[in-house]
């Protein structure tokens, strides 16, 4: 049993963390919850109990062995050293530490035994190279990917509570015929979509687009991997969908690529070329596994394969990444 702790408690992430503690029955036997001083005194459930919030303080991890922390960049830069200091394990869900090279970056399906050579901290990647690479993945180990483009259609839960209640809100307000307000994104979201997400870099990439370029990178330890991706911002709640091509060094039939796929942990594949017959992120919402379909070949490459890929962002992007990365360590 393990004292547990939870950064940005009170954040979409942080709602989903208690949501699955409790459904899969993580071995915990006292939970702290942490957050802003604004969320100070707040009650949270979980399994039936009334939790307050404390606000979040270099002391806050004292008797603490696993913290989830979800509370942006910045929060977990001030506040994850203290917390490993208490002699907590971190799994931090931000950019913070994923490219440091003594921090490992871990998706459970694809690279488990780096959870065990972490020095107090362990990144989770980011949500739309999770859904990613647990696809990769399998087929990489078979056929080796030399080349990834990928197009990426992101839900507003990835700017969290505030992103989905806005897509929200600005339909209540289409429908009434009042104006919009924009605040949480660069443009209007309700009945629109735009090619931004996270600043745009010096080389004309977003640093989301790179995230999932020097993440997967490591993940999957194929430095020498060549990879683009465009990142989308889309009207849809929280799963993400992606459109990926992909060129092997051995060639792969769509029914090789199906059965390796089918088999492989984490993925269920729906993939039949009739309507209704491909995973959609409607019917991903609150599921655990990444679902692919309209697997084909690509007729412009002898060696080239492109099919779809849909997660939800909220589970297998961020909060079941980091659960399953925690079951990993309490195995052991």
């Amino acid at each position: 049993m393990k004292n547990v702790a939870i950064a940005g408690a009170t954040g979409a992430v942080g709602a989903e963390f208690l949501k699955l503690l409790a459904a899969r029955n993580f071995p915990i036997k006292n939970l702290r919850l942490l957050a802003s001083a604004r969320s100070a005194g707040k009650k949270l459930e979980f399994r039936g109990e009334q939790i307050e919030v404390e606000e979040m303080t270099e002391n806050s991890f004292e008797g603490i062995d696993l913290v989830f922390f979800s509370a942006g960049r910045g929060r977990s830069k001030e506040f994850v050293p203290h917390a490993v200091n208490s002699g907590a394990v971190v799994i931090d869900n931000s950019s913070a530490f994923r490219l440091d090279p003594d921090v490992p970056l871990v998706v459970p399906e694809i690279n488990p035994e780096m959870v065990f050579k972490h020095k107090g901290i362990i990144a989770n990647p980011n949500c739309s190279t999770i859904q990613m690479v647990v696809a990769l993945n399998p087929l990489h180990q078979v056929a080796k990917i030399n080349r990834v483009v990928v197009s990426t259609y992101q839900a507003t839960s990835g700017a969290g509570a505030k992103g989905m209640s806005e897509l929200i809100e600005q339909t209540r307000a289409w429908v009434k015929g009042d104006s919009m307000e924009v605040s949480a994104f660069p443009a209007q979201i309700a009945f629109n979509l735009f090619p931004h997400v996270d600043v745009f870099t010096e080389n004309g990439y977003t640093k989301e687009e790179m995230k999932m370029v020097n993440e997967t990178q490591k993940i999957m330890a194929a430095p020498d991997m060549r990879i683009s991706a465009t990142c989308v911002r889309v009207p849809v709640l929280r799963a993400h969908s992606e459109a990926v091509w992909i060129e092997t060094e051995k060639k792969l039939s769509p029914h090789e690529a199906r059965e390796i796929l089918a088999n492989s942990p984490g993925i269920i594949v729906k993939d039949e070329p009739q309507s209704g017959g491909y995973p959609t992120p409607w019917e991903a919402n609150e599921t655990f596994e990444t679902y692919v379909g309209r697997i084909r070949e690509d007729f412009s490459h002898p060696k080239g394969l492109t099919f779809w890929v849909v997660a939800d962002q909220l589970y297998k992007g961020a909060a079941l990444n980091s659960i399953q990365i925690a079951e990993v360590l309490a195995k052991a």
